[in-house]
């Protein structure tokens, strides 16, 4: 896949986006992103936001790459593809080319080695398909949790792989570098992703496992509005039961993530998470939450958060509605009570 100097030639276009992934990416590596390419050898053809070439040179790099001049080994798409008007991409065009960016996928896609969808946006459509769609926007290979997308269901690329979804609203800077030094070294396979198209090193985790509120979780001790220390999962929303991501693991910026910052997960790497009604609300059903732990029947799950309530500390309890730590940890000063 590389050249014969060792390099691997990198597309990064935009489509229906927010610039988010590319805000993320950015963070990636301890010295920067562009000096983390250079390191593995990897040659950036051209970002819309953040390389030097502009007007007939940016559509140079890309007419080249459509010549046959210039080999692309990965393909990268942040943001949805928007096909509208009827089947034309015309809401969506890369400027000075008159042609749409869903035109520019169909022409590129199968002229890569491999393809990315960068982003919840990319991969399943996300926040620009949510509602009403007016601008019909999808993902590369999926629309929403159905296969088929921009590029078919059938799509391959010319190694032979469907498109790779690095799902997330932004993803973290490391699953995006990650999967891009995977492919590189032809350490990825299709057998290494998920059924919608997710590397498994992510999927294959929880946005719960690692979180630093789980204690709270553990004796069901519900924060019950924002700013306070206790789980978000019964009142406020919080997905992270049932979200694919080791975000609360690996951590955001050196050590943030959504739920350390008091902010509930809203499972952004999961297709159709753009159509929830609130984000910061749990919907239930006769005082049970609906979305539930991922395999855990509701049988289990209430008798189990009957039994924790009951089981709850008093320091738990004290801290998971207050903003701060009321009760520290202590030994017990009474035998058999917390």
């Amino acid at each position: 896949m590389s050249r014969s100097d060792g390099t691997t030639n990198v597309l990064w276009l935009q489509g229906a986006s927010c610039g988010g992934c590319t805000m993320s990416i950015l963070e990636s590596g301890a010295s920067g992103w562009f000096d983390e390419l250079r390191q593995f050898g990897i040659n950036l053809l051209w970002h819309p936001s953040v390389s030097e070439e502009t007007g007939e040179e940016a559509v140079e790099v890309l007419q080249s790459v459509l010549d046959g001049k210039v080999q692309l080994d990965l393909l990268l798409l942040e943001g949805s593809v928007a096909r509208g008007p009827n089947d034309s991409g015309r809401f969506n065009m890369l400027a000075g080319t008159n042609r749409s960016v869903y035109r520019w996928m169909l022409d590129l896609a199968p002229l890569a080695d491999y393809v990315i969808a960068v982003g919840s946006c990319a991969a399943y459509g996300g926040v620009p398909a949510a509602g009403s769609n007016p601008t019909d926007a999808v993902g590369l290979q999926f629309e929403g949790s159905d296969s088929g997308g921009a590029l078919g269901a059938g799509f391959r690329s010319r190694l032979g792989l469907p498109v790779i979804n690095v799902a997330g609203c932004a993803p973290h800077p490391g699953w995006m570098m990650e999967t891009i030094l995977a492919l590189t070294s032809k350490d990825l396979a299709a057998t290494d992703l998920d059924g919608y198209g997710r590397p498994k090193f992510i999927a294959n985790h929880l946005a719960h496992h690692g979180c630093s509120r789980n204690e709270f979780y553990e004796f069901k001790a519900s924060a019950e509005t924002m700013s306070e220390r206790g789980c978000l999962m019964e009142h406020l929303g919080c997905k992270a039961t049932q979200a694919v991501g080791d975000c609360n693991q690996r951590s955001w910026n050196g050590g943030g993530s959504c739920t350390k910052g008091g902010y509930a997960c809203i499972a952004c790497t999961s297709p159709g998470f753009e159509g929830a009604q609130n984000f910061l609300e749990t919907a239930k059903l006769a005082g049970i939450p609906v979305g539930l732990p991922t395999d855990m029947p509701k049988a289990w799950f209430v008798a189990l958060a009957a039994l924790s309530k009951s089981a709850t500390p008093r320091r738990v309890r004290l801290n998971a509605t207050a903003d701060h730590v009321v009760v520290p940890p202590g030994r017990s000063t009474a035998k058999g009570k917390p």
